[in-house]
């Protein structure tokens, strides 16, 4: 017989085993950092300098320290750093970034869906606070290229100054998302438009109306959808 499970490695009592509470501990400990999945980052090489017990991180690659050699894997700190190897078809929520990630057996992805050799569909969303200055501002938000956008929404953080109102698109469509947007703090919009596929990378535009901008924040959230070969 075993020693362990077969998929989440969880120690076995051994009949008439001493000190079975260390083997049944040992178990409860992966199931607690198993269980529900959600660590707090995936971009770590090393550990971190103080780390609370109960911390999750994915190891990312190039890993360094007591990091090394546990890419891909579950880091779990509990006195101590041990590790949890996944396996195809776990998920796990990555708190840094508010999403979801998925191991395919080789390494986490972003995916609704996956085949075989990789290839992926992806929903993405993203955002970026803005500073507004001048008769527009563009974002670094970019509509990648054979993407397909879904939807830009935007939010007036703190009021604007200097426009009555603004738009928010892109060259050649500054109104493509929204026009005639409030100008006072809290005001939103969500801009959904008729799914559209985009064959550059086209960054997002934020463009005044009835003046120049003098002062504000305007928060964008862009969501699309990605694909893989």
């Amino acid at each position: 017989m075993s020693e362990t499970t077969p998929l989440l490695a969880l120690p076995l009592l051994a009949a008439a085993q001493a000190q079975k509470h260390v083997t049944h501990n040992e178990a409860l400990v992966r199931l607690d950092a198993a269980v529900q999945l959600a660590v707090l980052d995936r971009t770590r090489t090393a550990p971190p300098a103080s780390p609370l017990p109960g911390d999750r991180h994915l190891v990312a690659p190039g890993a360094s320290g007591a990091f090394a050699g546990h890419e891909g894997e579950i880091a779990l700190y509990d006195s101590g750093w041990r590790f949890l190897a996944p396996r195809a078809g776990w998920r796990a929520y990555v708190a840094g970034e508010a999403r979801s990630v998925l191991f395919d057996g080789t390494a986490w992805r972003e995916a609704l869906a996956l085949t075989p050799s990789g290839a992926s569909a992806t929903l993405r969303t993203v955002e970026e606070e803005l500073t507004l200055t001048g008769a527009f501002v563009a974002s670094t938000l970019l509509i990648p290229s054979r993407a397909i956008c879904l939807a830009v929404a935007s939010r007036t953080v703190t009021a604007v100054t200097g426009a009555t109102a603004y738009e928010v698109g892109i060259s050649g469509e500054t109104a493509k998302f929204g026009g005639l947007l409030s100008i006072a703090a809290g005001a939103s919009n969500i801009g959904v438009i008729g799914p559209q596929a985009f064959y550059a990378d086209t960054p997002l535009r934020i463009t005044a109306l009835g003046g120049s901008f003098t002062g504000g924040r305007v928060r964008l959230v862009l969501s699309y959808l990605a694909f893989t070969l």
